[in-house]
């Protein structure tokens, strides 16, 4: 069922909806979760976890997503375990809970969404709205770049150009719900039990000690909790890794919390995918975190920045956004929050290829 977990009030999942009746963020109540005798090994994708999902649709819309590789990298002192989630349809981790989202949504009739994304959440939504035949609108602030949303268009999404901040853009999906659904990645509760995968994954790989992911919303550290919390209530485990999330210093609400630091205004990051001023649910990861012993970590620019290129000079290239998990994986060894010899995986979450011009300004070139 649907749960505001504020008010215990829950709602039964046979109607679609994305918020509670004051407008609320929900989630769902527990579910068992299952055991390995249960994984669909003749599927290559996050639909191999069907049994732990709150539905079973009669089609699942599915582009191979999940089953994402890892790659072991010495980094800092210590050895981290690189979970490579850009090897996704769109390039992003969104698109595990696209996936979960939009097949229950359609199975529930809903064949026309609106999101709100000028990144990956948008793309992800634009690409399985149309591997569905389901139509999607995404509004994006208009200062916005036009290549941000070209992927989205691609796909055949329609965009809408909202004047004002993010927030803004935000505030004017809400209100435009009324006539289209509100498919938000932010919002909808089966977009968590899409990236709780990610802990299922990780579970049939071999359980690590420690889980290092960027924060912006917390759609990952959620997800991982509520996957890690099913695992431990179906006695597939015996104890939940430690979940640590990394955000920018320039705009990490989430973590400063954690931190017990003063709250700051929102300043520009090179981390712009994890640049979420108000996050919905930020008592939920906090105490997410907490809760499995994890913890949280703030990181400057130039952190940021060096983390990209280390990377990038190995081979891995990715968003400045997720590099930033690997600045953390330092960071957290260096204090003794982690250890060398504990298994680590450092989640990245979306190809470089998005970040281009970014990395052209830290290489100092123009294109």
């Amino acid at each position: 069922m649907y749960l505001d977990p504020k008010s215990g009030q829950t709602w039964p999942l046979d109607l679609p909806r994305w918020c509670g009746d004051a407008k609320q963020p929900l989630l769902l109540t527990p579910l068992p979760g299952m055991s390995r005798d249960e994984i669909d090994r003749g599927k290559r994708s996050i639909w191999r976890y069907a049994k732990a999902f709150p539905l079973l649709p009669k089609a699942p819309i599915s582009m191979g997503e999940g089953c994402t590789p890892i790659v072991e990298m010495a980094i800092g002192g210590g050895t981290a375990l690189l979970k490579c989630e850009w090897f996704m349809p769109t390039g992003s981790f969104k698109d595990r809970g696209a996936s979960v989202m939009l097949s229950l949504l359609r199975d529930q009739g809903v064949m026309d969404v609106l999101e709100d994304s000028s990144g990956n959440g948008g793309a992800a939504v634009s690409a399985y709205a149309a591997a569905g035949g389901m139509q999607a609108k995404i509004m994006v602030p208009a200062s916005t770049s036009p290549a941000k949303t070209v992927q989205s268009r691609a796909a055949g999404a329609s965009i809408e150009l909202v004047p004002g901040t993010r927030q803004d853009c935000a505030d004017a999906a809400e209100r435009d719900a009324a006539n289209r659904f509100y498919a938000s990645h932010n919002w909808h509760p089966f977009f968590l039990h899409g990236t709780k995968t990610l802990a299922y994954e990780l579970w049939e790989d071999g359980l690590p000690d420690n889980v290092i992911v960027p924060c912006g919303a917390g759609s990952n550290v959620l997800g991982l909790h509520i996957g890690f919390s099913e695992l431990l209530r179906a006695g597939q485990i015996t104890r939940m890794p430690k979940i640590f999330a990394a955000q920018p210093a320039n705009c990490g609400p989430i973590a400063r919390a954690a931190l017990g630091l003063p709250a700051q205004l929102a300043q520009p990051t090179i981390a712009e995918g994890t640049a979420i001023a108000q996050p919905l649910r930020a008592g939920e990861c906090i105490a997410a975190m907490r809760e499995s012993g994890g913890g949280a970590v703030l990181l400057e620019e130039a952190e940021i920045a060096e983390a990209s290129l280390m990377l990038a000079r190995r081979g891995i290239y990715v968003e400045p956004t997720c590099a930033q998990a690997a600045a953390a994986f330092s960071r957290l060894l260096a204090a003794g929050s982690i250890a060398a010899r504990e298994a680590t995986v450092v989640v990245l979450t979306g190809t470089g290829l998005k970040a281009t011009p970014r990395y052209a300004e830290f290489l100092g070139v123009s294109i």
